[in-house]
């Protein structure tokens, strides 16, 4: 346990010293609080800009609090998920830029823990960020819409909040043997890939962890139902790409120059 807290410690120190736990955070409290706000404000925003008949705007009806805080998660999958991709993409990348790699080798440490920490710590900055949108999403949406089911909000976020741990965690492995933004991007387009399946072929495709963001919204509007089988699939992902990731970053290490 001591190896994976010191690194633990590194990559929260890394992590404050490149303003992640500002920026990041930020992003996901702005998109939590826009959906709400904007939806109610919405026929005053178009007839202000006149784009919309008065007439027209009073016939706008405000979806149910339900609604919204299943459209706010919409907002988390593009611009959210990306952000958390793009801020973990250098997490594996940087160390076998800068040499970390090579002198964790050198010692004959196990990489292991060094990844489960680097894990640990982006699940981290993930879930503080998520939880903070997402409050930020079912206050306002409280105050300027109606009640919500909170027990179906904290369950909804929390399937939802694991479809973002696969998808950062496959960061991991990519980043083991690729530079850049690639690894960035081959994890979105496999979640992307996986969620196009799961609409597309729901009975085939039942043990997707692409499920996991529509079971989420389907959990907050209370109409969802019981599936295992996406949430196994996607820790299952976590704990292999942790594994792949130490045993690639072992395999293939980058020194400086190279």
């Amino acid at each position: 346990m001591k190896p994976f807290w010191i690194y633990y410690q590194k990559e929260m120190l890394e992590a404050g010293r490149t303003y992640k736990w500002i920026w990041v955070p930020a992003v996901f409290l702005l998109l939590g609080i826009m959906q709400p706000v904007s939806t109610y404000y919405l026929p005053e925003i178009l007839t202000m800009a006149g784009e919309l008949p008065p007439e027209a705007a009073a016939l706008f009806t405000v979806p149910s609090a339900e609604n919204v805080m299943a459209s706010t998660l919409s907002q988390f999958s593009a611009i959210g998920l990306l952000v958390l991709v793009l801020a973990g993409m250098n997490t594996v990348a940087g160390e076998r830029a800068t040499g970390t790699a090579e002198l964790v080798l050198a010692r004959s440490v196990s990489t292991i823990p060094m990844m489960a920490a680097k894990w640990a710590a982006m699940m981290t900055l993930m879930v503080v960020s998520f939880a903070l949108g997402l409050g930020g999403a079912a206050y306002y949406t409280y105050q300027l819409i109606g009640p919500l089911e909170w027990g179906a909000v904290t369950s909804g976020g929390g399937l939802y909040a694991l479809w973002l741990a696969w998808i950062v965690t496959l960061v991991l492995p990519l980043g083991a043997f690729l530079r850049g933004p690639a690894a960035a991007f081959i994890s979105l387009a496999v979640a992307g890939v996986l969620s196009l399946l799961s609409g597309l072929l729901p009975s085939r495709v039942q043990w997707s962890p692409g499920r996991l963001s529509s079971m989420a919204a389907e959990r907050i509007l209370g109409t969802g139902s019981s599936a295992w089988s996406p949430i196994l699939v996607a820790m299952l992902i976590m704990v292999v790409s942790i594994i792949v990731a130490a045993k690639l970053l072992r395999r293939s290490p980058l020194s400086p120059q190279s």
